[in-house]
């Protein structure tokens, strides 16, 4: 099946503004955050290409210099699954993967692994990825998003608070038998959903956790959810940025 990586690239950014495009980030790594994701990305195996989408001619220059393959999207666009939508309209392709474009350390097997989740799946029309929480701060952490599944590895939910809530512990990430899962932001879509999907209007439980996969949910869609060993933090915040360089340099 042919697989095909885009990656929304907005350069507005309440947190922190132009974040993909920060040339401190450049000083420090020798490449952009959006030029990390595009170079990691482009290793998977099971991909045919990648594509940066965005609406801003900064981000579409500095792709175009580094090589990469960009194309340009609607100013009109309020979620980056709508951006990916709109280029997944004009491709020839069976699957479409999201991969955010603030992740400069999502390793090409998480692509590759997400991918065959889906294929391999019958009943899923979309796969996403997670990691086990071991870190306690992480629970309460709204930035971490957290998911829980069923027996069959499909998603329950999806919140930026705890899930679950070990009523009766005071130690919840050391209860046996209760794994806490961290979701990773990469989502693979057969093409066909993803362009209903994008027409769906947001559900209430979207707006309330600003988590667009919620929408599939509230619909009925199944999403298969595959654990990893690797982790890929997001930058949303100056903190997140600062730490991303740090680990850089000591890498």
């Amino acid at each position: 099946m042919k697989a095909v990586v885009i990656i929304p690239a907005r350069y507005a950014s309440t947190r922190l503004p132009c974040k993909l495009i920060l040339p401190e980030v450049k000083s420090v790594t020798g490449r952009y955050i959006i030029e990390h994701v595009y170079q990691n990305v482009k290793q998977a195996s099971r991909i045919d290409r990648v594509i940066v989408a965005t609406d801003n001619q900064l981000i579409y220059d500095i792709v175009r210099g580094f090589g990469g393959d960009v194309e340009m999207t609607s100013v009109s666009h309020t979620s980056g699954t709508d951006r990916i939508a709109e280029v997944a309209g004009r491709l020839d392709a069976d699957i479409i993967v999201n991969v955010q474009g603030d992740e400069p350390e999502m390793h090409a097997s998480v692509v590759d692994q997400v991918i065959d989740t889906l294929v391999g799946d019958n009943v899923a029309v979309m796969a996403t990825l997670a990691n086990v929480i071991t870190d306690t701060a992480e629970l309460s952490n709204p930035h971490v998003v957290k998911v829980v599944l069923d027996n069959r590895g499909y998603a329950l939910y999806f919140s930026r608070s705890q899930i679950p809530c070990v009523r009766d512990s005071k130690d919840p990430i050391n209860e046996p038998g209760i794994t806490f899962l961290r979701h990773l932001g990469i989502y693979a879509y057969k093409r066909d959903f993803l362009l209903q999907y994008s027409k769906l209007p947001a559900s209430s439980l979207e707006q309330a956790e600003k988590l667009e996969q919620l929408r599939a949910l509230s619909n009925g869609y199944k999403i298969k959810v595959a654990i990893t060993g690797y982790t890929s933090r997001g930058i949303d915040t100056r903190d997140d940025l600062m730490a991303f360089l740090e680990r850089y340099k000591h890498d």
